[in-house]
């Protein structure tokens, strides 16, 4: 699909955030495990991003609600790093 081909384009491209946001919808749609799968290495990638100050730390906030909606046990290992990361730099989440 068109979706999946722009997904892996902006994670190739380095745009995770956007990569995230299309892969995010190709697993609602389909929960296929290269969608769940590329899913979760974008939102490393926005984290990854926001530590080097490339992306905005307000990000976080929607990719850890986004990623709360994925069934997937992995989500909360993410979520507690990226939580513990924003504690320690002083930042709400």
């Amino acid at each position: 699909s068109l979706l999946q081909v722009l997904a892996n384009d902006f994670y190739k491209m380095g745009h995770f955030y956007f990569a995230f946001k299309a892969f995010d919808v190709l697993e609602r749609v389909d929960p296929d495990p290269e969608f769940w799968e590329g899913k979760r290495g974008a939102a490393v990638g926005v984290f990854q991003m926001v530590i080097a100050g490339k992306e905005s730390k307000e990000k976080l906030n929607e990719i850890i609600e986004l990623l709360k909606n994925s069934g997937n046990p992995q989500v909360e290992y993410i979520i507690r790093v990226v939580r513990k990361w924003a504690k320690e730099n002083g930042m709400a989440l």
